[in-house]
């Protein structure tokens, strides 16, 4: 019995030592798991905020300039002063266009007296043919001459007209109601046909112009209810100094081509300005949001690229992690939209991406509540 038992004592041991071993052994690899944090890819309704630089615009902005030469009387108005359509704003020294028009009018009261002195003459040769006195041919130039005097008569009117008209040109009025901005010009200066007045802006409303490619015009076509067309919707203006606008405006136009040269195509939006805050040559940006259905949203941080692909580790049942390829529809501010590559309902690691390798088993953990999912 002592000799078994001194026998079998090894064995034992031997066993005892592969146990340990073996114990050691799982130990040593339960510590090499990561726990590491996963989600899982759902879809869910968003919206896509969209920017586009813009060049604001007044409504009406015209320019008003002297339509005839003179000296610059008197100005009624300041810059900056908001002005009534009809208002007088301007007004140039008149004498010389007076003294014209009373010319005009001297010689249209002239060839009105000849046109009736032609008249009288053509009744009197009328009477002396109805007698067989003189020949018809004389009656026929009686009329001829009575046909240019009438000519001349009109001729006159029509100087006269136009020197009423250029004598009017030098009192300038407000085409419509508005604001005044520069004015270059003080009393007493010369004036030639054409030169700058001032400019008025109508405020009331502000014209809001943007380009947009081509590509995010077909997205933006796909995405809306109706599939044909902007016209209507409501737009946002983030101002120069990166505050929004209280007012919301609508897309009024879209233009009928693309410009070949950029790829783009034009858009105006119109906006209230009932405080008449914008100006026109303002700039800003255009926000429009457009609605996703059921996208797939996948956070930057999932996200490594490899020679410009984007990856994610995907998790499959056994907690065996693989790298999968997708690709990303649109980029927004702290996640990925995605188009093709991935599928609701996949598990996808969330953070610690650069300390695992592909075909590592790890510990999925649910992220905290801090994480963009959870916001989500």
């Amino acid at each position: 019995m002592q000799r078994i038992t001194f026998l079998c004592l090894p064995a034992i041991m031997g066993v005892y030592l592969c146990a340990c071993k073996a114990n050691g052994s799982e130990d040593n690899n339960s510590k090499d798991i990561q726990n590491v944090p996963v989600i899982q890819i759902v879809q869910k309704d968003t919206t896509v905020n969209s920017h586009y630089v813009t060049a604001i615009e007044a409504r009406r902005n015209v320019e008003i300039r002297a339509k005839v030469p003179g000296f610059l009387e008197k100005i009624y108005i300041d810059e900056g002063q908001h002005v009534q359509q009809g208002q007088l704003l301007f007004k140039l020294n008149d004498r010389e266009l007076a003294i014209a028009l009373d010319k005009a009018k001297a010689a249209l009261s002239n060839t009105q007296a000849e046109a009736l002195s032609a008249t009288l003459e053509m009744n009197r040769v009328q009477l002396l043919v109805n007698k067989n006195i003189i020949s018809k041919s004389e009656l026929e130039l009686a009329k001829a001459r009575v046909k240019a005097a009438e000519a001349r008569v009109s001729e006159a009117k029509a100087t006269e007209s136009e020197a009423e008209q250029r004598l009017s040109y030098t009192a300038v009025y407000a085409p419509f109601t508005g604001v005044i901005d520069r004015i270059p010009l003080r009393t007493g200066s010369l004036l030639d046909q054409g030169s700058l007045l001032t400019t008025v802006s109508d405020l009331d409303q502000v014209h809001a112009y943007f380009n947009v490619s081509e590509n995010e015009y077909l997205q933006m076509i796909q995405d809306s209810k109706d599939k044909s067309t902007f016209v209507g919707s409501r737009v946002n203006l983030i101002l120069a100094n990166n505050t929004v606008y209280p007012q919301p405006g609508k897309i009024e136009t879209v233009e009928g081509e693309f410009d070949e040269a950029t790829g783009s195509i034009a858009f105006r939006a119109t906006f209230p300005n009932p405080g008449r805050m914008l100006k026109h040559g303002s700039s800003g940006k255009i926000q429009i949001t457009t609605p996703v259905h059921k996208a797939l949203l996948v956070p930057h941080k999932a996200v490594f690229e490899i020679q410009d692909k984007n990856y994610v580790y995907v998790v499959d049942k056994q907690n065996k992690v693989r790298m999968k390829n997708f690709v990303p529809r649109m980029r927004l501010s702290d996640c990925y939209i995605v188009e093709s590559g991935l599928d609701s309902g996949e598990s996808i690691v969330l953070e610690g991406i650069q300390t695992i390798r592909d075909g590592a088993v790890i510990q999925p953990v649910t992220p905290g509540s801090d994480s963009l999912i959870a916001r989500k």
